[in-house]
């Protein structure tokens, strides 16, 4: 198996994700993070190193994500999260990066939002929904995030700073979803996306729920989108209409042309891992450390030329080979997520998981049904 093979399957990398810390200053019951009590922070020489490769990898007319995602980043501090965004700002200026962060928000304060406004940074908010929804989330004394997290939201939102919002969706969450959305959308992001909880990373629980339960959610989630004119877009909603609409418009080739994002991810050393962040820090015997290379030695377009040689790559390339030969979403789903493969099933070269099910599937599934029901009636 040679580069094309990887070629085949995987177009530019689009997103770069840094970890600027391995803290975080929660201690959610369903963290995937196995190092997020220790306190290890990124060097402005790995940053620097990450921005050269970045300028290798940008395309004038799409920009790279570089996206900052712990542990939780603002637990760095300003002014050491400020010094690694100073290597970047040539390519920001030249329109060549486009900075984002994923935050618990609770730290979020007015000099942050100085911070993120200065640097025109998007940011994602890490909630659960409202308060009963939210109780994993909590901090290292086990008490509840969920009102700290609101002020920050809050924060945000009297500075003019737009966000999206990412739930976690667990057993009880999946039972609840207008009460959900209700609380979602009262926060004010422009985006909501929705996560069925996952195993992944240290954490090694399922998390109970059915794909009969997964399907009545999404169809209840369509249900309630139908009676509202307006609000923030639903992500998967919206990406299951941008495939519908391509589909159906004779561009369906549109929906897959540019290829899976091997999201190389840089940890606080400058270690890369390839296509899932949740892989960085894990060790197996049977794949070591699913390194592929050091960003202070190598750079990430020679690392993505030599992916091929992976063992988890080339893996995951073979399990994507089942998916197309074999699974009848694969149109839509084009091969779902290569670390819940690893997490819920020991291989890459695996097909079906829990989250193909409880996100990708039971999403067509809902809408078949729905309009089904809706055309019989």
């Amino acid at each position: 198996m040679d580069g094309l093979e990887f070629d085949r399957w995987f177009g530019r990398a689009r997103t770069l994700v840094l970890q600027p810390t391995t803290l975080c200053n929660l201690d959610c019951v369903y963290c995937y993070l196995p190092h997020r009590r220790l306190s290890k922070e990124m060097s402005p020489k790995v940053a620097q190193a990450v921005a050269d490769s970045a300028a290798e990898l940008s395309d004038p007319n799409h920009p790279v994500e570089v996206v900052w995602h712990g542990g939780e980043p603002m637990a760095l501090g300003l002014r050491k999260f400020r010094a690694l965004l100073a290597p970047f700002e040539r390519l920001r200026n030249a329109g060549q990066v486009q900075h984002c962060v994923q935050t618990n928000a609770t730290l979020i304060n007015d000099e942050w939002c100085d911070l993120l406004v200065h640097h025109q940074i998007r940011v994602g908010v890490s909630i659960d929904g409202p308060a009963t929804l939210n109780a994993q989330r909590i901090d290292l004394r086990g008490r509840p995030a969920f009102e700290r997290i609101v002020r920050g939201i809050d924060r945000l939102r009297d500075r003019g700073i737009r966000f999206s919002v990412i739930a976690v969706v667990g057993a009880e969450g999946i039972e609840q979803p207008e009460s959900l959305l209700d609380a979602l959308v009262g926060l004010g992001p422009h985006t909501i996306g929705l996560n069925v909880e996952e195993m992944e990373g240290v954490n090694d629980r399922r998390c109970g729920i059915t794909q009969d339960q997964a399907e009545q959610f999404w169809k209840r989630i369509m249900d309630w989108r139908r009676t509202r004119k307006t609000g923030p877009a639903i992500r998967e909603l919206d990406r299951l209409a941008d495939y519908l609409y391509l589909a159906r418009s004779g561009r369906h080739d549109e929906w897959c042309r540019h290829g899976l994002d091997p999201i190389p991810t840089v940890s606080v050393d400058g270690d890369v891992v390839l296509l899932s962040p949740e892989l960085a820090g894990i060790g197996d015997d049977a794949y070591g450390s699913f390194l592929a290379g050091n960003i202070c030695s190598q750079s990430i377009a020679n690392m993505l030329a030599h992916a091929h040689r992976l063992r988890y790559v080339r893996e995951f390339m073979a399990g994507l080979r089942r998916c197309e030969a074999e699974c009848e979403f694969w149109n839509f789903c084009r091969g779902a997520q290569a670390c819940n493969r690893y997490f819920e099933n020991g291989s890459f070269a695996t097909t079906e998981t829990d989250y193909c099910r409880l996100t990708r599937q039971a999403l067509i599934t809902a809408l078949y049904t729905s309009t089904r029901k809706e055309i019989t009636a």
